[in-house]
């Protein structure tokens, strides 16, 4: 079997979300600078005419890999810098082309183009599967775990307390053991600032008690300094993490804020490789590691991501703004290495606005996958045709 083609298409259709329904936004890097501070949500998935670009690959054989959405600077980098190094490889050697991909791009090692190597690997290991007629995650090892928690992550959701409150319980009542919420505020909005964080902090608390586990997002937006701070003052409502304090770069700082505060630092988000994931592993800079499948070197790269926290005991989570690839890394792992997923309450829908069937948790906790391949199906009937 060969790589004979690959290629995008786009569907179009109703969007996802009525107007509003992206209520806030969380605290950004930017925000340091006042123009920006007042910004309203980003609100994706509200424009009239709504279409996605999702990425195939074609084999000599008909097998077809699908995966997606991804954006149109993804689609341009595919087309223009991987699609001409692996025409012509064998799909299911996935090692060789990952590293083909890797050193064809010595520029682009972090960012968009592993964005890209991603999205083309996941893509593969979606062919994989159908080519073979098993879910990716038997492919991988698994199924190791049959039922794995769900985290509901709160992006996008109000932060008005009696809002907090009623979003709390609706999700409690759902089944969720745990959620996370976001930091709107950061340095730059003086000591107003941190008491609406702490408001925030003790509004969930109040809303479920202390028997869900509460995550709490800076988005890489504060300093070593205010992070202390405010970890201190956070630290009576028992976080089971504060995520991305600082600035992806700094490693050195979450090193330093890991050392002076007694709530567990999650970051490598915004990390790629297994390289990446050694600096934070090495420096001592992490407690839960973050990285995303579709971002961080796809499905190949993330078995070894995987595989060097194992073996330093710590947990991986990752950000999964795309659903599949990130269940099928979970569930052909351990609880010890996996134990949670992450799940975007109002992103997930984005995502997956154009999937035939919609992964949702049950009960708070996502099933072991039994789909062939990476498990979704597109509605084809809404391709346009260009």
């Amino acid at each position: 079997m060969k790589i004979e083609d690959i290629r995008t298409f786009k569907l179009r259709g109703k969007p996802p979300f009525p107007k509003g329904s992206w209520e806030e936004r969380l605290v950004r890097p930017v925000d340091i600078y006042k123009r920006f501070r007042d910004q309203g949500p980003w609100r994706p998935g509200e424009d009239e005419v709504f279409e996605q670009l999702f990425l195939e690959i074609v084999a000599d054989e008909g097998e077809k890999g699908i995966f997606g959405p991804i954006s149109s600077k993804i689609a341009a980098i595919v087309e223009q810098e991987l699609k001409p190094s692996i025409l012509g490889e064998d799909p299911f050697a996935v090692e060789k082309i990952w590293d083909i991909l890797y050193r064809s791009q010595v520029h682009g090692r972090k960012g968009d183009t592993v964005f890209a190597i991603s999205d083309v690997d996941c893509a593969l290991w979606d062919l994989i599967g159908k080519a073979k007629k098993e879910p990716v995650v038997r492919l991988l090892g698994g199924p190791v775990q049959e039922t794995v928690p769900a985290y509901a992550s709160m992006l996008g959701c109000s932060l008005e307390p009696e809002k907090v409150v009623k979003r709390c319980q609706e999700y409690v009542e759902k089944g969720f053991k745990a959620m996370k919420w976001f930091f709107r505020h950061g340095p730059g909005s003086g000591s107003s600032g941190v008491d609406k964080n702490i408001e925030l902090a003790k509004t969930i608390r109040d809303a479920v008690g202390y028997d869900v586990e509460l995550m709490l997002d800076c988005w890489m937006s504060w300093t070593v300094p205010y992070t202390v701070k405010m970890a201190r003052k956070l630290e009576r409502y028992e976080p089971a993490w504060l995520e991305e304090p600082v600035m992806p770069d700094d490693i050195d700082g979450h090193a330093e804020i890991r050392r002076n505060v007694d709530i567990p630092i999650a970051t490598g988000e915004h990390e790629y490789t297994r390289w990446g994931a050694m600096e934070l592993l090495k420096r001592e800079a992490v407690d839960i590691l973050q990285m995303d499948v579709t971002w961080a070197g796809g499905i190949t790269e993330m078995r070894k991501v995987c595989a060097l926290a194992s073996a330093e005991g710590i947990p991986v989570i990752p950000h999964a703004g795309w659903s599949e690839p990130a269940q099928a890394v979970t569930f052909s792992n351990p609880e010890y290495v996996c134990p949670m997923i992450e799940y975007l309450i109002k992103y997930s829908v984005l995502q997956q606005a154009f999937n035939k069937e919609k992964l949702q948790p049950e009960k708070g906790c996502f099933h072991a996958p039994t789909k062939i391949g990476l498990g979704f199906e597109p509605e084809m009937e809404k391709l346009v045709e260009e």
